[in-house]
């Protein structure tokens, strides 16, 4: 695990990065508690269906989530730089899964003022799928 005390965005995204790869709960709680001892506060949530209804679906769990485990407090402008990130990771995809279902894992991470919500998106029809990743970064 990484041993420094003081981490920027990269590190962030990172953290955010392995949280939404994690395969299982008990993987993901793992990353968390791994990065909790360095300072680095994490959440993850699944998400899935019709890519164009799912958008605010996808923002909304990613700040439930968010709030749920610690990684922000109930407050506007930590709401918002949730969501902000979450629709920048989204849009970065948008080309690929309009039309298209989509399924995957939402991972947040937050250092100090550093959030990062990493988004693993499986887009498809039936078993014709396309992954891939976006990344959203704010500073609170």
């Amino acid at each position: 695990m990484v041993e420094k005390k003081e981490f920027g965005s990269k590190d962030v995204s990172r953290a955010a990065i392995l949280m939404a790869l994690s395969q299982n709960r008990q993987e993901e709680k793992k990353i968390q508690e791994d990065f909790s001892k360095v300072g680095i506060r994490c959440a993850a949530v699944d998400f899935g269906g019709e890519f164009i209804t799912s958008v605010m679906k996808i923002v909304e769990r990613a700040v439930v989530a968010a709030k749920r485990e610690g990684v922000i407090n109930e407050v506007h402008q930590e709401e918002g730089a949730v969501a902000g990130a979450t629709r920048e990771a989204i849009s970065q995809i948008m080309q690929k899964a309009i039309g298209l279902n989509v399924g995957g894992k939402i991972g947040i991470a937050r250092f100090e003022e550093h959030v990062a919500v990493a988004i693993f998106f499986g887009i498809g029809l039936l078993h014709l799928n396309e992954v891939a990743i976006g990344l959203g970064h704010r500073v609170i």
